[in-house]
């Protein structure tokens, strides 16, 4: 039996497909990824995701600590509220983890890393923070919800008090903010407008039942990463991982070069990366013809071209059938001299993909 989260029951009730997902008991769908996954695009639905690990990082070192274990800086945030996404880096430049950042104050931080990865960068964060005046500590109390679509924002502010109703008001993208118990964040996995929201673990059952009473739709892992992938976003142990910097991860974006003086982990390993050249990137694929492309699969730059030669082999990290494209796509880590065009070996046949920019689908709205 693995772990469970407080909406344990309520997957149960809601006769999910119970699934081990890293040690906790999760559900895979209710019935239908398909529907689940167009709830989100066209409606609102909602997502367990309170196997994620909370960390709460204080003290009076508390920023300088995240300016050191971080690629992205904190010294950015400086309004309550405001969220930033970062590599936590290991020496080498590899991703241990990807996460986001709250800042409460200059000494108050609370941070939420990946599910699957929660030992080893609680491990690591408390090494890295015994060298500071700081506490870094796992926060069990709450439990986390993110709901999505473009009505989410909407049924979600029905079931609000009227104080949080007003303290969500204007509330941005990557900004969150704290009413009477609730941690209220406008961040998401889908590519969707909507909340992930952290709730006290003893009232979890009953704001999943308000969200249920106000037809937004359970939805399970399985939609969870049809989204994702649509919306061109990273999976841990998929598109980055230890042996991944950034730069190879399209995560350039989240390093935080200026100001020069400031050093964090891996900063020496990805200026030395930088000055070499990186020799691959993720791309997106979209298959032409019919099929389904899945991760591990081969990607051949050019099938006139000797096909054992690295430099025209390229590797899929994540595939799908996307059911808003009604296509198959791919995410794929391949060699920067990749054109427009491409092929997949799909079962032992060359399949043409067209080569485009990691992210499919947004807000419901195509971009290939």
């Amino acid at each position: 039996m693995g772990q469970k989260t407080p909406f344990y029951q309520c997957h149960l009730d809601a006769e999910a497909k119970i699934v081990d997902f890293g040690g906790w008991d999760m559900p895979l769908h209710y019935g239908s990824q398909m529907e689940e996954h167009h709830a989100v695009r066209q409606d609102a639905g909602m997502f367990d995701v309170s196997h994620m690990t909370l960390v709460e990082v204080k003290g009076i070192e508390a920023k300088n600590y995240l300016r050191y274990l971080l690629a992205n800086d904190v010294d950015k945030l400086t309004e309550k509220g405001k969220a930033l996404y970062s590599g936590m880096l290991n020496e080498q430049g590899g991703v241990i983890d990807d996460l986001i950042v709250y800042y409460l104050s200059d000494n108050d931080y609370r941070v939420v890393v990946n599910a699957s990865t929660r030992d080893k960068d609680l491990a690591w964060m408390q090494k890295i923070g015994s060298n500071f005046k700081v506490s870094v500590s796992h926060n069990t109390d709450y439990a986390m919800l993110a709901v999505q679509g473009p009505n989410a924002i909407s049924k979600t502010n029905q079931i609000l008090s009227q104080v949080q109703q007003q303290a969500v008001v204007g509330l941005g993208v990557f900004f969150a903010v704290e009413s009477e118990g609730l941690f209220i964040a406008r961040t998401g996995y889908t590519g969707e407008q909507g909340y992930e929201i952290m709730v006290p673990a003893a009232q979890a059952a009953e704001f999943w039942h308000q969200l249920l009473k106000n037809h937004v739709r359970p939805c399970g892992l399985g939609s969870r990463d049809t989204l994702r992938l649509e919306a061109g976003m990273n999976l841990y142990g998929n598109e980055m991982d230890e042996n991944t910097s950034p730069l190879e991860a399209n995560m350039a974006w989240t390093i935080a070069w200026q100001p020069a003086e400031r050093d964090f982990i891996g900063k020496s390993a990805l200026l030395q990366q930088k000055e070499q050249g990186v020799k691959q990137k993720l791309v997106g694929l979209v298959l032409q013809g019919r099929g389904v492309i899945r991760s591990h699969m081969k990607v051949i730059l050019d099938a006139d071209t000797d096909q054992q030669n690295a430099d025209n082999i390229g590797e899929v990290t994540s595939g799908t059938m996307s059911p808003t494209l009604k296509q198959s796509i791919a995410i794929a880590r391949v060699p920067k001299s990749i054109g427009e065009k491409a092929m997949v070996e799909i079962r032992g046949k060359l399949a043409e993909v067209k080569v485009v920019k990691p992210s499919f689908v947004r807000n419901g709205q195509a971009l290939v």
